[in-house]
């Protein structure tokens, strides 16, 4: 097997930062796009609605394939099904720089989500296959901050790009970011040997009351994270009159603390030992702080941008916390299909918030905040209903031994 000369415990570093710069290329697009939104709306010519739905495109591709990919996962060698992915979405990306019309990018932001979402689920399953449970959050916790670094130099870059080159040139930037992370896949991620044990009912996460109830309750917190994230460039820009640019650093602000805040929440939850705990007292204070954003909407801005900063860093903050205790509560043989129908319940919410808030907004931002802080408030009161899970030891991978989870467990050579 290749790379049997690189130490384990020291190559488990090499494949966390790959896997983390491939979920970033990606995330530039998934989360970033929102920086792009008042660029989209005045190209296209598109309304409010018609924008909340563009901007949901890539998450409703990802709503589709998310446990495939994660099924894919778990039979195939990570680094190839990154690759392929990736690839996949810097094609429909760069089909996306060539459009015109409301349909067509919509389309191939939906196709581009599809691919990308090949990442998802296989970055974080081979990461988990080099770290021991005492590191895991720690290790998610990084892999975790992928989402806002993508985002926050997406936040940075595309209003700059738009207004030098229109969304042809934004656009393709994005395709070439996954196509770079589909090569870093590719070269730096270690695979399995090919000798993995059956995987046995690959169906039991879908049949877990405890997985249901962690997708449904985590994904409520979404209803804030994407309320703020999502639409703070278009409300900052259109109802408060900030720049283009100038709204688009406070979401490259968010995101930049979000990297922090999402390494501390996994390191904090190695060192309690818990997911669950830390996971509810988060969504209780970003309840909290975005209906403090909603009502304060028309204060002076500035109260209200640090009052976004904070809940746009807590809403990126805890998805570590439920990546780690899905993956716990599923097992390392089925740990692709756990996070796939994990994200997949997530996604749905990706999917469906943008147009909704959207349309809420036309009438009322304060009212969409409200809507948003509703989510984490009742996402708590389902995770109450929840035990943590159980946490069994589990060895970091060494030389010679598959990157997979089940290999994992195997001695050297």
């Amino acid at each position: 097997m290749y790379g049997r000369d690189v130490s384990g415990v020291r190559y488990r570093w090499v494949v966390l930062a790959a896997g983390t710069l491939a979920q970033a290329s990606f995330s530039a697009a998934s989360v970033g796009l929102p920086a792009l939104g008042p660029a989209l709306k005045s190209h296209y010519g598109l309304t409010l609605g018609e924008t909340g739905v563009v901007l949901a495109g890539i998450g409703i591709g990802m709503l589709f394939t998310l446990l495939p990919w994660g099924l894919v996962a778990d039979r195939v060698d990570e680094r190839w099904v990154i690759a392929a992915g990736l690839t996949g979405a810097a094609a429909m990306l760069t089909v996306a720089s060539t459009t015109r019309g409301y349909g067509a990018v919509t389309a191939s932001l939906v196709a581009a989500g599809a691919l990308g979402a090949s990442v998802n689920a296989a970055s974080g399953r081979a990461i988990m296959a080099w770290f021991s449970s005492s590191e895991l959050g720690l290790a998610l916790g990084i892999r975790q901050t992928a989402i806002p670094i993508g985002g926050a130099i997406a936040a940075a870059l595309l209003p700059t790009l738009a207004a030098a080159g229109g969304t042809r040139l934004a656009f393709l930037f994005l395709g070439g970011a996954c196509l770079t992370g589909a090569v870093l896949a590719a070269v730096f991620i270690r695979g399995g040997s090919g000798d993995e044990p059956e995987l046995g009912d690959v169906s039991q996460p879908l049949r877990d009351p405890f997985m249901w109830l962690l997708g449904i309750g985590t994904g409520l917190y979404l209803l804030a994270q994407i309320g703020i994230t999502g639409f703070v460039v278009l409300f900052l820009h259109e109802h408060r009159h900030v720049s283009k640019q100038a709204a688009g650093g406070v979401l490259a602000l968010i995101y930049v603390l979000a990297v922090a805040a999402r390494v501390g929440s996994g390191r904090l939850s190695d060192r309690l030992g818990r997911r669950l705990a830390p996971l509810r007292i988060i969504g209780v204070v970003l309840a909290l702080s975005t209906a403090a954003v909603s009502a304060a909407t028309d204060a002076p801005l500035a109260l209200l941008v640090p009052l976004f900063v904070v809940a746009g860093v807590l809403g990126m903050s805890w998805n570590g916390l439920a990546y780690a205790a899905a993956a716990e509560t599923a097992g390392t043989a089925r740990t692709g299909a756990a996070l796939g129908f994990q994200q997949t319940l997530l996604g749905l919410v990706v999917a469906g918030t943008p147009p909704v808030v959207a349309a809420v907004a036309t009438h009322s931002w304060r009212l969409a905040f409200l809507a948003a802080a509703g989510g984490p408030a009742l996402g708590v009161v389902i995770l109450q209903r929840l035990r943590e899970p159980a946490r069994s030891p589990r060895p970091a991978r060494t030389r010679g031994t598959s990157a997979s989870l089940p290999a994992a467990r195997r001695t050297p050579d």
